[in-house]
């Protein structure tokens, strides 16, 4: 089980927002209390140790009447080997670190910098494949519907398997990097542990396998303004982009020492092979970025803090954020926090209900988690 509420404070952000084209917008600034996301897990084998299954209810409160406010998902699969076992139902696309499975061990509380959330990839139907080379050395690839299925149903998805995303990942020095290969250095290694890892994905996307504005986790192919690549007129020129094939190579990098960590990962995304209707002034996007997340156990198993930043170069603006925060266990353990965070924002790009940023915004969010997960 994990659920956590989230006070949340927007009033700092600047009340509007222009984007590169000159369009103008308001935007709606909360200060609120939420019990912002519950999700339970029901996971076991059946018949056979090998045959395992995983069923979840995932809900957030703050997207409410959209269409993905409750997902009921899971996937079963089976364990031939250490080197290979399959799977088939709904998971996360392997386009980058967080999205490979290592939620809920992040120091933000279910929230990312705005360069990772900006070119990852979300939830979909599918199959994937995933084990263990050799000591310390793990691959996952999975073929998938769209890049986000969440609020999509099938009418909208187009015939046939348009996604692939696989990650390999070495842990070379320890052979593990604690639990999910989380961040942070909340176990407190005595020794160095590593990590680097590379993710290749590709899809054919199209407008209508895309979820709603605000549908929370979702993915959406935006350029670096914010603006949505599918909109109708998105770049003032009367045309639209009805598909376009999307292409990520991200690659990372970390360490955890005696409650030190240090981590990294660079990003870079082509949009290409557009189908429009009407005229558009571009053939192509090719946008880069990075993040960089560093935190320390003041007080081991009790008090951690962190800073997280992130950068995104593109043709429509080069947007970055700065987080400080802080993690507070009181009872010792991980399965209780409470969380405080600061976030400055320049022009973010993406946004939606269940996260403390904002399409457009700019200055300051502030916010406090109390999460409990077991």
């Amino acid at each position: 089980m994990l659920a956590y509420t989230r006070y949340l404070n927007q009033l700092g952000l600047d009340s509007t927002y222009t984007d590169s084209f000159g369009r103008t917008s308001d935007l709606h600034r909360r200060q609120d209390l939420q019990l912002q996301k519950a999700l339970l897990y029901f996971k076991g084998w059946m018949f056979d140790p090998n045959f395992r299954y995983l069923l979840y209810v995932w809900t957030s409160n703050t997207s409410q009447g959209q269409g993905a406010q409750l997902v009921l998902g899971g996937n079963v699969g089976y364990r031939f080997s250490d080197a290979f076992s399959l799977y088939a139902g709904i998971g996360s696309l392997r386009t980058t670190r967080s999205t490979n499975y290592t939620f809920p061990n992040w120091l933000k509380v279910d929230n990312r910098t705005i360069a990772d959330d900006y070119f990852r990839g979300s939830y979909t139907s599918g199959i994937w494949a995933s084990g263990t080379i050799a000591k310390g050395l793990q691959y996952r690839v999975m073929l998938g519907n769209n890049l986000s299925q969440l609020g999509v149903d099938s009418g909208q998805l187009d015939a046939g398997f348009n996604t692939v995303s696989g990650a390999l990942t070495w842990m070379p020095t320890t052979g593990e990097y604690g639990p999910a290969q989380g961040f942070g250095d909340y176990e407190y290694h005595r020794e160095i542990a590593t990590l680097f890892s590379v993710n290749v994905s590709r899809s054919r996307e199209d407008a209508e396998s895309q979820p709603g504005v605000n549908d929370f986790e979702n993915s959406q192919l935006r350029l670096s303004d914010g603006t949505r690549l599918f909109q109708p007129d998105a770049f003032l020129t009367g045309g639209q982009i009805t598909k376009a094939t999307y292409k990520l190579l991200a690659a990372s990098a970390g360490f955890k020492y005696k409650g030190w960590s240090l981590e990294g990962e660079f990003y870079r995304r082509w949009l290409d092979d557009f189908k429009v209707v009407g005229n558009i002034p571009i053939d192509s996007v090719d946008d880069y970025g990075f993040q960089i997340q560093a935190s320390m156990m003041a007080i081991p198993d009790k008090l951690q803090f962190y800073a997280a930043g992130s950068k995104i170069y593109g043709d429509y603006g080069d947007p970055s954020d700065l987080s400080l925060g802080v993690n507070w266990y009181p009872m010792g353990r991980r399965e209780l926090r409470i969380n405080g965070q600061a976030q400055y924002l320049d022009k973010s790009p993406v946004g939606f209900a269940a996260v403390p940023y904002i399409v457009g915004g700019d200055g300051w969010v502030f916010s406090t988690d109390v999460m409990l997960s077991f």
